[in-house]
């Protein structure tokens, strides 16, 4: 069998001369903009808390759930034109390895998306002359927490690439969702619980004043979303172990 290093070299190497690179850019470089232009923090934070405030509202809860639908669909969209499930299905490979290598680019993507936010976070600090000592903690907490709140819909979001063969469909569905976090996102009752409102409340920054869902507690927040990406996964794996074209 071949193993999982061969078959995630194999995913990266479809995506290498894919536009899906520019995708990564594209969040980061707005919400850097918007915290480069504001000129004061979250009430009375302080501008790296303030930049990590803008992040929470723009990159969080609209950026990080979109693009993990968009990832998802780009890691399935070569298997469903011409036949390339059965093709892909028919080498000497595991199912496992196949489902968990698609996952791995799809968080790779996004942790390379995180980390061009922090880069870009950091250079409009050094362009506005924010002060130091740089919040590392608190940068390390907000942008790895909204990434880690991301595994729930990207688990969800490559169940059903996988399972619908239009690279729309996939992807209507999650802006379908996306759009209502906005709103869910302020209730403390549903917020923590709805996976497209949890990047965003896991990158809000924990020491700014809150309101709603984001005065929840961070552990109680990371339980529900590791809980909703084992059930995710596992219902998304089940399918795909099964799947015969």
């Amino acid at each position: 069998m071949t193993t999982f290093r061969n078959v995630f070299r194999a995913e990266l190497l479809k995506l290498r001369k894919s536009p899906i690179w520019l995708l990564a850019l594209i969040s980061p470089a707005l919400t850097s903009l918007v915290a480069l232009l504001e000129s004061g923090g979250a009430d009375g934070d302080g501008p790296w808390i303030g930049a990590l405030s803008t992040a929470a509202l723009l990159h969080g809860l609209l950026f990080l759930p979109l693009l993990s639908g968009v990832f998802a669909a780009f890691v399935c969209r070569f298997e469903h034109v011409g036949g390339g499930w059965k093709q892909l299905l028919a080498l000497p490979v595991s199912r496992g390895s196949v489902y968990l290598s698609k996952f791995a680019v799809v968080m790779g993507l996004l942790l390379a998306t995180q980390l061009l936010l922090l880069a870009g976070l950091l250079l409009a600090g050094a362009i506005r002359g924010w002060p130091s000592p740089i919040p590392w903690d608190a940068l390390a907490q907000s942008l790895l927490g909204g990434w880690a709140a991301c595994l729930p819909i990207a688990a969800l979001q490559l169940g059903a690439s996988a399972l619908w063969q239009s690279f729309a469909a996939p992807l209507a569905l999650n802006v379908v969702f996306t759009l209502p976090s906005i709103l869910i996102a302020n209730s403390e009752t549903y917020g923590p619980w709805y996976p497209w409102a949890q990047p965003a409340l896991a990158t809000i920054p924990w020491a700014a004043e809150s309101f709603g869902a984001f005065e929840a507690p961070y552990g109680k927040l990371m339980l529900v979303v590791a809980g909703s990406f084992v059930l995710f996964f596992a219902a998304g794996f089940a399918y795909f172990s099964r799947k015969t074209a």
